[in-house]
């Protein structure tokens, strides 16, 4: 009886539920949140549609559950298409469109939402939305892995977030949500970079990301290889709605609906068990997490929108000491050099902000304050023992808090636009800091606790004009930023970053388009706050400088509107100036950051110069007769100079190939499976001073190598590719829907050589091992390192 009833319980679960469900939303013009009204709205490849009525307000029903593009088109108006769009009996579409009016008498030409181009922005920009990032293999639905699928984005073979843009360091690209600066976007981040292991964003919450690699708008700062515009969902008007997602590694809750008539809200919490599973796999180190994300939304009447949003996260790292008595050779010696030098570290960080946004007839006032603050912690103990405070190498915290406000005005005119605005920040760095493993210049022991305030400033202005009847647009613009972190940096007219964009319609969907522009960003709070044990602020006393960067960008772009198609090249070229460099080690910050702790806490002068430059191919095909890919290749050099080298010298982020092949296929019954093959170009790494890491009072403050930066990037990895596949299906029923997932990272399980591990020989009791030849010596080799394993993950999601 009991079999009999799992066999009906199975098949129920496996029928395929044919379902009805409904599309409605609201057609409006984004410039001054009028609606449209009278719009067509047609479900492509399909006989349905209809016409949005005097509010802009319309209704699609009895559609069958599945994936669909759709399209709105009204005279006077840009087409627009819209895909991918998920349609269940569980709950009714909530889709809202915005169409752009048209300045020119031309033959229509069909926009498409998902290949973005702006008028400020007309190249180096890609979007990716909800579904793409949810069932991206090997992403686990993460957007920092989802972007490595995009040209010109490498990333490190080890499990770290770590996004290197163009050639650039992690900590040079900046992220915005709904218009709303969001510092931090992964759990245990490197502070002073950026990065980590795990993200924070729930893919549940997000409609679409754009992610802008140059020709940056003036409205954005502080930043020299990237912004990511980051578009979450608005909350359901009509009622509840809730989804459960179950991973492999967390639990998350994420709920969404009205609060009233007027405002709407998401939410979304996460738990993980890493530190559970990696204590039943006996991995040397236990890592566990938690984040939020709030977001609501006012409409105060029909010209005046409020939003608030909020997110957070907490993370603990703490180590496993217990030891399996079948570990042996090299795996044991693995494990104690990671017990020896891996830190306990504690961090969190959250960012609120309230956006305001008031619409009139040519345009809008946008209104943004926010707050951001991390918090950092880490110690360690010579072998661990942590009841000897003799024993303490280093006992670190800090904390970074910004409080930003923002004012922009935006001017629509026939066939231009104009927009200004100002901000302004003041930020609170707090450091306690003992370090005695550190090996500093003056050789003494760092001992210091403080608080640094700091403000920064800025204006800009731009504007765009079409012309030849919108074949030919110019934009251009021009920033003035400002900080009291250093002399020179006080003075804005010293960092004035002029841009200016063109592009040209070669024929109604191919477009020539190239950029000139300068960008400045500012060092971390780790370098503007670094004292020493004085208390004086060492590099504001070093004239610390914004970062310059100047870059040069031409390209090709072709859509095939007809075919969901996109194909672009880009060349580019970035040119830095000012990069900080350490006086410890003489060598360029930019060479460092792809690893846990901090960069930057330490004295430094701004004299380092880099360049990195490349091509860009992108082949995109967006959802067409059941099937998608994209294929991306990227060419790229990133070279800085050093003080102790001559001429320049490859970065930590100079891959010189990436190669990017993603491609899926929807099967009947919402089968769906998928594929990502990537090959990136080996790195170079600093090999370790053998002779000044050997000596015994080096090795008995450091518990590791010391490395010989008079050979800076002086060793090239091998390089490293990976097979990722996902098999994804889903059922529809009534007023639920059930989705689960298989995904495999490195299904071949290819172990990427990493720089090598250099660890104390020990004798059988444990002891490292005199240097019989020297005495002031140990005995030290070097053992292979490897990243990459065979991880499949498990994952389902229930809508209700």
């Amino acid at each position: 009886m009991k079999s009999r009833f799992l066999i009906l319980l199975f098949f129920l679960i496996s029928a395929q539920v044919f379902s009805q469900g409904i599309i409605r939303g609201r057609v409006i013009n984004p410039v001054n949140n009028d609606p449209v009204p009278f719009a067509s709205i047609l479900i492509l490849d399909t006989d349905f549609g209809t016409i949005s009525d005097e509010d802009g307000f319309f209704e699609i029903s009895d559609i069958p559950s599945g994936l669909y593009n759709l399209r709105a088109s009204f005279v006077g108006f840009k087409t627009v298409t819209i895909y991918e769009i998920q349609v269940s009996q569980a709950r009714p579409v909530q889709l809202d469109i915005e169409l752009e009016e048209e300045t020119a008498e031309l033959s229509e030409v069909v926009v498409s939402s998902e290949f973005s181009r702006s008028e400020e922005t007309p190249l180096s920009i890609r979007r990716l939305n909800t579904n793409e990032i949810e069932r991206y293999p090997g992403g686990n639905r993460d957007i920092s892995r989802v972007i490595q699928a995009l040209p010109g984005v490498a990333s490190t073979p080890s499990f770290r977030n770590d996004i290197l843009i163009r050639g650039g360091a992690p900590n040079e690209n900046k992220f915005f949500v709904d218009e709303i600066e969001v510092p931090v976007i992964n759990h245990f981040s490197t502070q002073g970079s950026s990065g980590g292991p795990v993200g924070i964003l729930n893919v549940n919450l997000i409609k679409n990301v754009d992610l802008i690699t140059g020709g940056f708008p003036a409205n954005r700062m502080d930043a020299m290889s990237s912004f990511f515009e980051i578009q979450l969902k608005e909350g359901r008007r009509d009622k509840m709605f809730t989804q459960l997602t179950l991973g492999a590694s967390e639990l998350t809750l994420s709920n969404e609906g009205p609060i009233g008539e007027k405002t709407t809200y998401l939410f979304s919490a996460r738990r993980s068990y890493l530190q559970g599973l990696f204590r039943l796999l006996g991995l040397p180190f236990l890592p566990t997490f938690n984040d939020f994300q709030f977001k609501s939304k006012t409409k105060l009447n029909e010209k005046t929108e409020l939003t608030i949003l909020g997110l957070g996260a907490i993370d603990n790292f703490v180590l496993n000491k217990e030891i399996p008595d079948d570990e042996s050779g090299e795996d044991l010696e693995n494990r104690l050099y990671l017990l020896d030098v891996l830190p306990v570290q504690s961090q969190w960080n959250y960012a609120t902000g309230v956006k305001l946004k008031r619409f009139r007839d040519n345009g809008f006032w946008t209104f943004v304050l926010s707050r951001n603050m991390l918090d950092n912690s880490a110690y360690k103990y010579a072998g661990n023992q942590e009841n000897d405070e003799d024993k303490l190498l280093y006992n670190y915290k800090s904390q970074e808090s910004e409080n930003k406000f923002r004012a922009e005005n935006s001017i629509f005119g026939s066939g231009y636009t104009l927009k200004y605005g100002v901000n302004y920040q003041y930020s609170r760095y707090f450091i306690d800091n003992f370090d005695r493993a550190t090996l500093s210049a003056i050789g003494q022991v760092i001992d210091i606790s403080s608080t640094s305030n700091f403000s920064t400033y800025g204006a800009f202005v731009s504007g765009s004009k079409n012309y030849s009847g919108d074949r030919l647009l110019l934009s251009g613009g021009v920033r003035l930023d400002g900080g009291d972190f250093a002399a020179t940096a006080s003075n804005p007219f010293r960092q004035i970053s002029p841009r200016v964009s063109v592009s040209y319609q070669l024929s109604p969907n191919l477009y020539a388009t190239a950029n000139a522009g300068v960008y400045y960003q500012k060092p971390p709070y780790t370098v503007l706050g670094f004292r020493n044990n004085e208390g004086a602020l060492v590099n504001r006393d070093n004239d610390v400088r914004y970062i310059r960067n100047s870059q040069l960008i031409a390209g090709l772009e072709l859509v095939v509107p007809e075919k969901n198609r996109r194909f672009t090249a880009e060349a580019f070229y970035k040119k830095y100036s000012n990069y900080p460099s350490s006086l410890r080690n003489g060598i360029a910050l930019a060479n460092l950051g792809a690893d846990f702790g901090v960069i930057g806490n330490e004295p430094v002068i701004s004299n380092a110069e880099g360049r990195a430059y490349g091509l860009e191919f992108l082949a995109q095909q967006r959802l067409l007769n059941n099937f998608y890919g994209i294929a991306a290749l990227t060419l790229v050099r990133s070279e800085f100079t050093n003080p102790n080298t001559d001429g320049f010298v490859p970065s930590s982020w100079d891959n010189k190939i990436i190669v990017s092949l993603t491609a899926g296929k929807r099967f009947g019954k919402n089968w769906e499976i998928g594929s990502r093959w990537r090959f990136l170009g080996g790195t170079p790494y600093t090999p370790f001073d053998l002779q000044a890491s050997s000596l015994i009072a080096n090795w008995d403050l450091r518990n590791q190598g010391i490395l010989n930066f008079n050979q800076i990037n002086g060793v090239r990895l091998q390089a490293f590719h990976q097979l990722d596949l996902r098999l994804d299906k889903k059922y529809y029923f009534k007023n639920w829907n059930l989705n689960w997932y298989v995904d495999i990272q490195n299904a071949y399980n290819f172990q990427a050589k990493q720089a090598p591990l250099l660890v104390p020989v020990r004798a059988a009791d444990g002891s490292i091992s005199i240097d019989p030849n020297d005495p002031s010596r140990y005995q030290l080799k070097e053992l292979e390192n490897t990243a990459g394993t065979l991880l499949p993950t498990v994952g389902i999601i229930v809508e209700f």
